[in-house]
C-alpha cells in the first residue's frame, strides 16, 4: 500500500469516527488571543484531571499553545457551526467574529460553548507531524446546551433521536 493510499484510507476511517468539536484558545507573548478548531480532543485521567489534544506543526500560532503554559478548550454547542468554520479558516480575524472575554486565568473564553475547560500545560509530546498537548484542568464551566458532533466530515447538533434536546 502506498503512502497516499494509506493516508486516504486513514482519513476515511477517522472521518467515520464520531467526535465532538472544540475550539482551543490561548494567548501570544503579546497577550493577543489565538484559537483554532480541533477535533483531536480526549480525556486522559481523573486524578489528576487531564485532557489532551494535538496541533499540526504547520499551524502559525503553534508556539502560543506549546510554549504558553496554558490553554482553554471550548466544547462547542450544536448551534455553533459558523463559529467552528470561522476558527477553522485561515487569514480571518477570528475573535472579531464572536463574543469573548479574558478569564481570571487570562485565557480568551468564547461565549456560548457547551463547556469550557481551562488548563495548564501538563506535558507536550512530539508525535509525527503534530504535537500532543496534555493539559491539567484548572477550571470548568458547563452550560445547558447540546454539544456539537463531527462525523463523516460534517458537523452539527447531535440529532434529537440520539440525544434529548436540552433547554434552558
Amino acid at each position: 500500500m502506498s503512502k497516499e493510499e494509506k493516508q486516504a484510507l486513514f482519513k476515511e476511517a477517522m472521518g467515520n469516527y464520531p467526535t465532538g468539536v472544540t475550539i482551543v484558545t490561548a494567548t501570544t507573548t503579546n497577550n493577543e488571543p489565538v484559537g483554532l478548531t480541533v477535533n483531536s480532543f480526549a480525556s486522559v485521567s481523573l486524578d489528576p484531571t487531564l485532557v489532551l489534544w494535538s496541533i499540526d506543526h504547520e499551524v502559525s500560532s503553534i508556539k502560543a499553545f506549546t510554549e504558553g503554559g496554558k490553554f482553554a478548550i471550548h466544547i462547542l454547542a450544536g448551534e455553533q457551526q459558523e463559529l467552528c468554520k470561522t476558527f477553522a479558516s485561515k487569514n480571518v480575524d477570528r475573535f472579531s467574529q464572536c463574543e469573548w472575554e479574558f478569564s481570571a486565568n487570562q485565557l480568551p473564553i468564547i461565549q456560548g460553548a457547551f463547556a469550557v475547560l481551562e488548563c495548564k500545560t501538563f506535558k507536550t509530546v512530539e508525535a509525527g507531524d503534530h504535537t500532543i498537548l496534555i493539559g491539567e484542568v484548572t477550571d470548568i464551566q458547563i452550560e445547558k446546551k447540546n454539544p456539537m458532533l463531527y462525523h463523516r466530515r460534517h458537523f452539527g447538533a447531535i440529532p434529537a433521536e440520539f440525544y434529548p434536546i436540552v433547554t434552558d
